[in-house]
């Protein structure tokens, strides 16, 4: 697409709906221009992609699969798809227009973030790739251009799916090869091997690095050597990370299998938030202006792989003269790519490998497209066939490092090894103290130990130890050389007692003896356990790190019980109600009542109902007698017939009649009902 077509689209109405109003962006692979949505009447980002593509049916194939994908993402920090479409001259993806402009602007105008703010754009990113991670969708090209802010500088991730598509177009790297931008990409993508979403989050904490410190780690003076230094070597996160530190270098280690997720990176990065200061607001760089007279030297990106203008043909190699001798103990930093033929059996390859001379002013231009003819050549085969890159990038590693004939390969001048101050590297972390080490070309055994009263993962040893001799010096080391990290596993495991039948005391005792400590300790009802007796306790039937917190629940007995209302039951029915929720019942003397309706029902219990008591507890409930009846008392002297009266309840009033007679009438008469408490009067003969 050349830049002096860029005008021409001004104006264009693309699927007739989208007119293009202004370009704001522009790469090797396509250009970006803010449009008009005719139909919604919506500013949009159109971004169109190279003509060559237009003809390239397995790269539409993808690239429409990856459209739809893209396009039924919903997340907030994931830039929105709406629509996606193709041209005679070339196909072209519509998403929402974010006017806060891109993270690589910028830091392109000299700004570095606050470890404060690049908590906030890695932390949204996170939560962006983990969302997109978990509906299979991997990025493969997480860089700052890709980092694109809203005018409330909100994030947003753009292009998900563009890198898998343009990776199976025929003007780009045949599949397998390194995918993205060099300066960010994951090893397992300069391996050409399958990548997941690990990779996002290595170029993610590449990115960080960056932002904060204006260095991208491993970047190196061609991209071969930025390629192959990280390989192997940790991702070593500056100091001026500071809490981040830890996080990013987790997230940057070479094996993907001990790198950090992107929900585990989210969630290390909010554990950390507390430590910072509450992030100043970003400085935006707002939407990318595109002068036209420029475009030419905007076209091409040294680091960025896959473009067009650096494939190789199935034309041999030309021969280079041989580099001028280097100068004494100055060590070899340039590979003349032209120089590597293409393998057979029967013969070694036979490269040149010479320092780099100072690259003159007037040919700086040109130095780009041979950067990436240079990393072309190593990672395609001479007659442009698909292969995997990794055994050449091993091939090319064996012969940096003196593998062929005598004379074939110059690596360092002289004999000479030279040699560093040794570090001291213990109260690190494995991943810092390992890359701090590699960084000066030590080698690195690890053992792991558990070790009381230690952090895992901390190195608490290593042999050489670093300090001083005896003249004051500080000890140092041969590169190559070996030093040994005693990394901690931490406590050792201890397993957790049995506390069965345990009182409270006895169990803080068992813990105690063999190293944990006693956590919680809930105090609950139980119907089966006795008061102060362990119910449960966790963890159970593990053996975690000595120091490890052990929770316990402790019984205290029954729930007590609640005296249900039993007024007018009869004494059976109350009695199976109480022996239901554990509780006993006993029948007090009847009692007469003024309402007779209630004679044989319950009229009263102690304790009293609503009362809570213990389970197995005694109720004594009274049963009414309903009203009093006169007995018959005729015959009886007046105390006999005071007694009987005395039995229901009533007492004996006025006595009529000559003393030492008996009674031949009462009033109230014999039977009649009357109050509880009533006098009865008697007549006497």
């Amino acid at each position: 697409m050349a830049s002096t077509r860029i005008a021409d689209h001004l104006g264009r109405v693309l699927g007739g709906r989208y007119r293009l109003l202004a370009p704001i962006g522009t790469g090797a692979s396509a250009h970006v221009f803010l449009a008009d949505d005719v139909r919604l009447r919506r500013r949009v980002a159109v971004k169109i992609l190279h003509p060559a593509l237009a003809d390239d049916e397995a790269f539409l194939r993808r690239f429409r699969a990856e459209a739809r994908a893209a396009a039924a993402l919903n997340h907030p920090h994931v830039m929105a798809v709406f629509d996606w479409g193709e041209e005679a001259d070339g196909p072209y993806l519509v998403s929402e227009y974010l006017g806060g402009g891109s993270l690589r602007a910028v830091l392109d105008r000299g700004r570095r973030l606050s470890p404060s703010q690049a908590l906030m754009v890695g932390l949204e990113a996170g939560k962006a790739l983990a969302y997109a991670h978990g509906r299979g969708l991997v990025h493969r090209d997480i860089k700052p251009a890709n980092l694109l802010f809203d005018e409330e500088g909100r994030l947003r991730i753009a292009d998900f799916g563009l890198a898998r598509a343009l990776a199976e177009a025929a003007w780009t790297e045949p599949v397998g090869a390194v995918l993205g931008t060099a300066r960010y990409a994951s090893p397992e993508q300069v391996k050409g091997v399958p990548v997941d979403g690990k990779a996002d989050v290595y170029s993610l904490a590449v990115v960080l690095v960056e932002a904060v410190t204006g260095r991208v780690p491993f970047a190196a003076e061609t991209t071969v050597a930025t390629l192959v230094g990280r390989l192997e070597t940790p991702l070593e996160a500056p100091p001026e990370l500071g809490p981040l530190a830890a996080v990013v270098a987790r997230a940057g280690r070479p094996d993907p299998k001990e790198r950090l997720d992107a929900i585990s990176f989210a969630a290390a990065l909010q554990a950390v938030a507390p430590e910072l200061p509450k992030p100043e607001p970003l400085a935006l760089a707002g939407p990318a202006t595109l002068d036209l007279n420029h475009l030419a030297a905007l076209e091409g990106d040294p680091t960025d792989l896959g473009i067009g203008a650096a494939r190789v043909t199935s034309t041999p190699p030309v021969a280079v003269p041989p580099a001028p001798a280097p100068d004494p103990g100055e060590a070899v930093t340039q590979i003349t790519a032209t120089s590597v033929p293409p393998p057979t059996v029967d013969a070694a390859p036979t490269s040149v490998i010479a320092r780099p001379e100072p690259a003159p002013a007037k040919k700086r231009a040109s130095r780009r497209g041979a950067e990436k003819a240079e990393v072309t050549a190593v990672l395609v085969s001479p007659k442009g066939r698909r292969r995997r890159r990794w055994p050449w990038v091993v091939l090319l590693l064996v012969a940096l490092l003196g593998g062929g004939g005598t004379g074939t390969y110059l690596l360092v001048v002289g004999e000479q090894v030279p040699s560093h101050p040794l570090p001291d590297v213990t109260k690190s972390d494995r991943a810092t103290a390992e890359g701090a080490l590699r960084s000066i070309r030590f080698d690195v055994a690890v053992e792991e130990r558990y070790i009381d009263a230690t952090t895992p993962g901390v190195v608490v040893e290593q042999r050489p130890k670093a300090g001083v001799d005896g003249k004051g010096k500080p000890i140092t080391l041969k590169e190559g050389k070996q030093v040994t990290l005693v990394v901690s596993k931490g406590p050792p495991p201890t397993p957790i007692p049995d506390l069965t039948e345990k009182t409270e005391a006895q169990a803080k005792a068992e813990i105690e003896k063999v190293g944990h400590v006693v956590g919680k300790t809930d105090k609950l009802f139980d119907e089966t356990v006795l008061a102060g007796i362990v119910m449960d306790w966790a963890p159970k039937g593990t053996s975690p790190p000595k120091g490890a917190t052990v929770d316990l629940k402790i019984s205290i007995g029954p729930q007590p019980r609640v005296i249900p209302t039993l007024a007018g039951r009869t004494y059976e029915s109350a009695a199976a109600a109480l022996e239901a929720i554990g509780l006993r019942a006993q029948r007090a003397p009847d009692q007469y009542n003024d309402d007779d309706d209630t004679k044989g029902k319950i009229v009263g219990a102690s304790p009293s109902q609503g009362t809570s008591v213990k389970r197995g507890d005694i109720v004594t409930l009274t049963v009414s007698a309903g009203r009093p009846e006169v007995p018959a008392l005729n015959g009886l002297t007046v105390a006999e017939a005071q007694a009987k009266l005395a039995i229901v309840g009533l007492t004996l009033d006025g006595k009529y009649g000559p003393s030492g007679g008996k009674v031949f009438l009462s009033t109230p008469g014999a039977g009649s009902k009357v109050k509880p408490g009533s006098s009865v009067d008697v007549f006497i003969l």
